[in-house]
């Protein structure tokens, strides 16, 4: 008797599904290739936005709605650190006062998992089959380096990717600025944070810079084109999966031939 896939359910995020839905074909790529079955079932924002600003009302009822569509996979990944922390982490904290939700909500952060984490940390993924030919360098996004631990991880898999040769910056580890709801908050700060993370990537020489988070991503994608640099911005995902050959983030749409 031939042993069936385990199922993953794959939690776009808003801003994947909005502004780079390739970030999502590569993640079920990704997690397909690792042996598994994908499926995308309907779903809603994760709450973070409403979490982080103090509405817990309406987290939790986005929670409550999220832990339903995935109740029935084995695993649930996200192509997001971010994300990935408010599902795993803060839902449980939601539900405190209530048993039974408590109950499914531990059960739902036990089988959540980031991308590049549940590639290599549950599916075991050593190598990808990926070429990129020039440098790149990387930077760890807040709630997935603090939250879920993702560091070694998109580090190790990206060194295997063909022709392709990481730096490291200075303070990669340091916040882009974006934070969700604080770059547009505090727009005055998180545009000096990014001015700084920004003339980090730059100092490294690299032809591109690689984070595991959209918002991290746009938010250096806009410094980087404002400031007249060339450097691409791509998400893991798509850099793993081989589909570097995708018009950059903050990139113009190439021109179609005729």
């Amino acid at each position: 008797m031939v042993e069936s896939k385990k199922r993953v359910g794959l939690f776009v995020t808003c801003l994947v599904d909005l502004i780079r839905p390739s970030v999502g074909f590569a993640a079920a790529k990704l997690i397909e290739d690792a042996g598994f079955m994908v499926e995308v079932p309907r779903q809603t924002c994760c709450g973070q936005p409403a979490f982080n600003s103090g509405d817990r009302a309406t987290a939790r009822a986005l929670a409550e709605q999220v832990i339903a569509a995935f109740e029935g996979f084995d695993y649930v990944v996200a192509p997001s650190g971010s994300c990935g922390g408010q599902l795993k982490i803060h839902y449980p904290e939601l539900f405190r006062d209530d048993p039974d939700w408590l109950a499914r909500a531990d059960a739902f952060a036990a089988k959540t998992y980031e991308l590049v984490s549940f590639l290599v940390d549950v599916a075991g993924v050593t190598h990808v089959d990926a070429t990129f030919e020039g440098t790149a360098t990387y930077h760890d996004a807040c709630s997935g380096l603090r939250e879920l631990g993702v560091r070694v991880q998109p580090r190790r898999l990206l060194g295997t990717v063909q022709g392709l040769t990481m730096k490291e910056m200075a303070d990669s580890e340091v916040c882009c600025g974006f934070g969700g709801t604080f770059a547009t908050k505090y727009p005055d700060i998180s545009a000096t944070i990014v001015a700084k993370k920004a003339a980090n990537v730059v100092a490294t020489g690299a032809d591109m810079v690689i984070a595991g988070d959209l918002g991290c991503l746009m938010n250096m994608a806009g410094k980087l084109s404002r400031d007249g640099k060339t450097i691409e911005v791509r998400h893991v995902a798509e850099v793993l999966a081989g589909m570097s050959d995708l018009p950059a983030i903050g990139a113009p749409p190439r021109e179609r031939t005729p």
